[in-house]
């Protein structure tokens, strides 16, 4: 018997996601007795509240928008860390900032635009531990951008902005100019994306939730061995993306081998959470405005659905053999 399961994205489908749209295509999910519902989504927080109240099954969430849901007094549940170093990067174009971008500590005397105010809070901390947070211009979030601060590097009026990973490679390409990104999880402990979900879907759906992340784990390893089957398949998902095919084959291989495989992960499989890293993700989040009430980073999240007997989960890196590591 199959069941129908919905999946809250954190955005419109990309080249991030595309291993989900491969494990419906290649029929692991429904092997594992499940139908997936792709919902389209409109950021991070807004998924992981919708797993939260029970409106989505499962939702792909930043950990950090995981934990402001939760002093919502929401009680979103992260049940596999999906990739182990956040998106986030600083970027540029050589042109303007003069010179290749390779060090926090360049950033001093600058002014740096960030697209929401999750990426500002990280380049802040990034700035603070590199002991110039006072020596740069770290601006507000312009609402009136739509979270799109590309054209502030474009046209010089920032020395730099604040996205996720191949944003500075994407304005480089489009303009013919030479990008220089500065990834801000080599330089901070932080999670990137999660799976969620809500207290009730975990009581009462566990092995459906078990089924979920065995079967998305089988398309991540499908995905990084063949990125162009996983590309083609998110193409002829959303026709669009096709003029930007190499773009969206960088964001899934950056994801692939630079985020979501890692030391911990070769130790202790997908998916795996550390409660140290969520400790320190809380005491981040705490020293802002950001949270709306209290925290507890230990109730946030779980190993218990995680299937570890399943050797695609415990035996990943064995199983990928990625070619950068």
């Amino acid at each position: 018997m199959t069941e129908t399961l919905s999946f809250q994205l954190n955005w419109e489908p990309n080249g991030f996601q595309s291993p989900y749209f491969l494990a419906r295509e290649e029929g692991f999910y429904r092997e594992a007795g499940l139908e997936i519902e792709f919902v389209e989504g409109h950021g991070s927080p807004y998924a992981a509240e919708r797993a939260a109240r029970g409106r989505a099954d499962v939702a792909l969430a930043g950990a950090s928008a995981v934990l402001t849901t939760q002093s919502k007094g929401f009680e979103p549940l992260a049940v596999a860390a999906v990739t182990q170093k956040t998106p986030a990067a600083v970027y540029t174009l050589r042109d303007v900032f003069g010179d290749p971008l390779t060090e926090p500590a360049q950033l001093a005397g600058r002014t740096v635009a960030p697209s929401a105010t999750k990426t500002r809070i990280l380049t802040a901390q990034l700035l603070e531990n590199a002991g110039i947070r006072d020596e740069v211009e770290l601006l507000d979030v312009d609402p009136h951008t739509h979270h799109r601060v590309q054209h502030k590097v474009v046209d010089g009026t920032v020395d730099a902005a604040v996205g996720v990973v191949t944003n500075g490679i994407e304005i480089g390409r489009e303009h013919d100019r030479t990008p220089d990104e500065l990834p801000i999880g080599d330089y901070l402990d932080i999670y990137g994306m999660t799976l969620v979900t809500g207290p009730e879907f975990a009581r009462e759906r566990p092995e459906s939730i078990r089924s979920f992340i065995r079967a998305s784990t089988r398309g991540w390893a499908v995905a990084t061995r063949d990125p162009e089957r996983a590309i083609d398949v998110l193409v002829g998902r959303n026709a669009t993306l096709e003029r930007n095919r190499g773009i969206e084959r960088l964001k899934f291989e950056t994801a692939a081998n630079r985020l979501q495989f890692t030391p911990y992960v070769r130790d202790h499989g997908w998916g795996a959470q550390d409660p140290a890293r969520w400790r320190r993700l809380g005491e981040t989040l705490s020293e802002t405005a950001l949270l709306e009430g209290p925290i507890d980073p230990d109730a946030v999240w779980t190993g218990e659905f995680r299937p570890v007997d399943e050797p695609i989960v415990s035996e990943y890196a064995d199983r990928v053999r990625p070619p950068v590591e």
